[in-house]
């Protein structure tokens, strides 16, 4: 594995050697010998490693493959054209040569960000050139300050996610962790392998979008195009877990890969609100999502991993960012971004999913949903509200236009000061790449609502934990997410200060908004301190998230306790909003199946909840199996369910062979 070890500014590179040193006078009058040598030497290895000090630009072999002279604006061109809302400002962080096919990037615990370029798409056929760089703010004018090399030879990179004293990275069929626990931007040794089996057969549709869930789980993403079958390395194939387009997850530490929910078509975007509920950006059939664990979503094609599922969970927005009535109807059409396609959105191709919870940004944005369009060369705009079980979301004027055919966003991400950064992959054409590709270019953006206060130089590695619980219940979602992260890695490795559980607790219990209630909550399940006896008294709490997050979690490892199991029913039947019963429903898939029977009754015989969008259908996918199992049981329950659905699916399944 080839990491860099020098750092780039705009305009030229410097050398940092392992241990530099700095260049004195001698008694003649000339450079330090000693620090001659060992410029020499760093000079020397750099060249050795890279073959030339030349990281800018594409890698050695790596060539455009656009059959015509196409080329893209000057970056500061492509800036000068994109529009915002009024007060909003974009400045470039970053571009080419400095940046090439960033096709995904995250934050470290001291507000750098990595950026995963990717020349090997869409047939990953080239040898390994795909890249992982560092790059620090600062610079003038909004550009970075430093830009590092971390990865150099990388192979089929598609996302990456930094935590745990390393880096996680999706490298095509496997998912890796590469150490760096000192933070200096080297691997600190040979790459692990996580897991293996991912499909090289996706093309667009292939894994992405690794992220760290609230509840520390590491997620990500799966198109449609082929089917990935997903282990620990030597795993059996019967052993295996197969997926195609649907999210996952992955506990880093208690080595556990599971599929959240199926469905869907190529979901490129996954974000979590201030109460913890998940959004999923996807592709074609729609392209905002509310993500239920255990649920089943409409796909375009194949028969999926529930052959007896009989209706899926439906979009939760109440349009389509493309014309027709429905999206059959006008998905191959909405690739003009012409016309009534152009007014409502752009098409139906999105990539990157954000859900806005930064500082800078003005209070109408807070809470928003933005998805980079890609045939519409802009970011789209979704506010959300609960409704019934779940959420509806409703269409916002477009947040941004690059007016630019080159723009292709593929990824964007709050930073720490409230600012939201952007990535153009930036080329000509369709998101699949039939016209060929133009791996030279490539541009990071900053948006921001005026002018915000720099930072001062921070790293949350050396904060103690009582700074991160400052963090973790403080107002700044980006602190409060990398705080979360870190005491996480402190717990794994056994770090906590003594009293930090004792502490996350008292201030756990102190009364206080919701959203800083559930992130000491969520604080607490990645230390390992939020135990069923917590867990099991939140259930009496009358706010609706806290109980979804107590049966989540209480539900986690597919055994709650009696004494949950008790609560779950009485919240079954009395008392609770369809959002806590949605909470039950989705529990179902992770019970015993003898155990499903008490906590379905009470909930099937809600005929209030009949025509609900989500609980009839997530009913139905929690019971099942069990129907499967005992008919007679099931035959007795067509008695007393009050949803019209569900008896005919229980009658449909009674008869099955």
């Amino acid at each position: 594995m080839t990491q860099g070890k020098f750092k780039s500014r705009p305009f030229g590179w410097h050398l940092l050697g392992p241990d530099p040193l700095p260049v004195t006078a001698s008694s003649q009058g000339g450079p330090g010998m000693k620090a001659v040598l060992h410029f020499l030497l760093t000079l020397a290895t750099t060249f050795a490693v890279h073959g030339a000090p030349a990281e800018l630009g594409l890698p050695p072999g790596v060539v455009n493959s656009k059959p015509d002279a196409r080329a893209p604006l000057a970056a500061s061109e492509a800036l000068r054209r994109i529009t915002v809302p009024e007060g909003f400002r974009v400045t470039l962080f970053a571009s080419e040569p400095e940046v090439c096919q960033p096709v995904a990037f995250d934050f470290d615990e001291r507000g750098r960000m990595w950026v995963a370029e990717c020349f090997s798409y869409p047939d990953y056929k080239e040898p390994q050139r795909d890249r992982i760089l560092v790059f620090s703010e600062g610079g003038p004018d909004g550009r970075f300050a430093e830009r590092q090399v971390f990865l150099a030879n990388g192979r089929r990179l598609t996302s990456l996610a930094v935590g745990l004293g390393g880096v996680w990275v999706l490298s095509l069929p496997e998912l890796l962790f590469i150490p760096d626990r000192d933070g200096d931007g080297v691997p600190d040794g040979p790459a692990e392998v996580h897991l293996d089996g991912w499909s090289l057969d996706c093309k667009h549709n292939m894994a992405n979008g690794l992220a760290w869930g609230p509840d520390g789980w590491l997620y990500g993403r799966h198109g449609m195009q082929n089917v990935s079958r997903v282990g620990r390395p030597g795993t059996a194939a019967d052993a295996r877990v197969p997926l195609d387009c649907s999210i996952w997850r992955y506990h880093p530490t208690r080595r556990v890969f599971e599929v959240v929910a199926h469905g869907l078509v190529n979901p490129w975007g996954l974000d979590w609100d201030a109460h913890g509920q998940a959004f999923i950006g996807n592709n074609v059939n729609g392209h905002l999502w509310h993500l239920v664990p255990g649920g089943v979503y409409e796909r375009t094609a194949g028969a999926g991993f529930r052959p007896h599922a009989y209706a899926t969970l439906p979009m939760c927005a109440d349009h389509l960012h493309f014309a027709g009535a429905n999206w059959r109807a006008g998905w191959v059409a909405s690739r003009s971004a012409t016309g009534e396609h152009d007014t409502l959105g752009g098409g139906h191709s999105h990539c990157g999913g954000m859900l806005y919870l930064g500082t800078n940004w003005p209070a109408a944005f807070r809470g928003g949903f933005f998805l980079a369009n890609t045939h519409g060369r802009r970011v789209n705009h979704d506010s959300l509200e609960r409704r019934g079980s779940g959420y509806v979301a409703r269409h916002r004027p477009d947040f941004l236009r690059a007016n630019d055919a080159w723009f292709r966003g593929s990824a964007l991400h709050t930073g720490p000061d409230g600012g939201v950064f952007v990535a153009d992959w930036n080329d000509f054409g369709e998101c699949h790449d039939f016209d060929g590709s133009f791996r030279a270019s490539g541009r990071l953006y900053k948006v921001t609502f005026g002018q915000p206060s720099p930072l001062a130089p921070f790293d949350l590695r050396k904060a103690g934990d009582a700074e991160l619980i400052v963090h973790v219940r403080g107002d700044n979602e980006w602190f409060a997410r990398r705080a979360r992260v870190q005491l996480q890695e402190r717990a794994a490795a056994q770090r906590l200060a003594p009293g930090t559980a004792a502490e996350l607790l008292a201030q756990f219990q102190l009364p206080g908004p919701t959203p800083r209630r559930l992130r000491l909550l969520w604080a607490l399940h990645a230390i390992g301190h939020a135990d069923d006896a917590l867990l099991v008294r939140l259930l009496d709490e009358a706010d609706e998230h806290l109980r979804w997050w107590a049966v989540q979690l209480l539900c986690e490892g597919r055994q709650p306790p009696a004494a949950a199991l008790a609560k779950f029913t009485l919240l079954a039947r009395h008392g609770s909003t369809p959002h806590t019963r949605l909470a039950l429903a989705s529990a179902l898939q992770r019970m015993p199946l003898a155990e499903r029977w008490a906590l379905a009754s009470p909930l099937l015989a809600r005929a209030e909840d009949a025509a609900d969008p989500n609980l009839p259908v997530m009913l139905w996918l929690g019971i099942e199996p069990a129907v499967a199992a005992d008919p007679a049981r099931a035959a007795q329950l067509l008695a007393s369910c009050q949803m019209p659905q569900v008896r005919q699916f229980i009658a449909r399944r009674l008869a099955a062979p």
